[in-house]
């Protein structure tokens, strides 16, 4: 039997809504980000690393995600992921092609079973990193509610190659798909949603100053900082002008594939759910707003 073949690393995200393009300021002058490329409707933002762009803002009339943005290695790899997703019956929406956007690359798009869209790119250019103090660098997970937690776990593993790396209770899993802790998480919601998007700090100190920078703004956390059982990140929650919910983290747990066995973390034991015990857990306003959005996704694209 063939080694299942696993997505590369997490790139960014895509998000669409009425009026996102006119949020970029928060985004460039608070947050951390730089502008990448404006197009006619979306606005691409980089951070500190090596990726073109790791957040878009897409005018739609619908508040989601356009799609999540995965890396491949190389053709093989994605040819191999590309067959395997068909193998499984998973929704593709063609065959790897070279990509005609303002990135380019070769790869194809596919949706998960709540109808988010999925793109893998090999041969993107990379850019020079540019390290500044207190920016986010790079975007560290997307974390997903679903109203089918278990089996869309379960796509992720037999389609995509991810592994679980730990459980909070019955809520929330946590997929890897490199050494990363999480790239996606997904949580027991009562319709697909975004949950949230984090950025990675590179240090505990860049961490701590992005959210000094974001309080000197008049941006208070709405939840942090505090620091996670599961990944053992360091976290900080805001909403930001469009309500969506967007997190500073550093210090991602790295997992060692050769040791490391998935663990339920009890969310009843406030030290497991917060390490530091500086942020108590999650109000139910903070709750409401991570709830989302229903996101219907892209069910006809798959029709077509």
């Amino acid at each position: 039997m063939s080694e299942t073949v696993s997505a590369g690393h997490l790139r960014g995200i895509v998000m669409r809504g009425p009026g996102l393009p006119a949020t970029l300021p928060f985004y460039e002058e608070i947050w951390g980000l730089k502008l990448a490329r404006t197009e006619h409707d979306c606005a691409y933002l980089r951070g500190t690393g090596p990726e073109p762009f790791l957040y878009g803002l897409k005018e739609d009339a619908i508040f989601g995600i356009e799609y999540i943005h995965f890396a491949m290695p190389d053709r093989a790899a994605m040819q191999a992921l590309h067959d395997q997703a068909r193998m499984a019956g998973a929704a593709l929406l063609g065959p790897p092609a070279e990509f005609d956007d303002w990135i380019g690359g070769w790869g194809f798009e596919m949706l998960d079973p709540d109808h988010r869209r999925l793109r893998f790119r090999c041969e993107a250019p990379e850019l020079t990193a540019e390290p500044e103090f207190a920016k986010p660098r790079k975007v560290s997970h997307v974390v997903l509610n679903t109203p089918d937690m278990d089996s869309v776990a379960l796509w992720y593993c037999d389609v995509l190659g991810f592994r679980v790396s730990d459980y909070s209770a019955d809520q929330m899993v946590f997929l890897r798909c490199d050494a990363e802790h999480h790239a996606i998480a997904l949580v027991r919601g009562n319709y697909a949603s975004v949950n949230h998007v984090a950025f990675e700090m590179a240090s505990l100190d860049d961490f701590m100053r992005g959210i000094g920078r974001m309080k000197q703004k008049g941006h208070l956390p709405t939840w942090g900082p505090g620091r996670h059982g599961p990944g053992n990140n360091a976290f900080a929650y805001f909403v930001s002008p469009s309500g969506f919910v967007i997190e500073f983290t550093a210090g991602v747990q790295q997992i060692d594939e050769a040791t490391h066995k998935p663990r339920v973390w009890d969310r009843t034991k406030p030290e497991e759910m917060d390490r530091w015990l500086t942020a108590g857990p999650p109000t139910a306003a903070q709750r409401a707003v991570m709830a989302g959005r229903p996101d219907p996704g892209w069910p006809e694209l798959a029709e077509g």
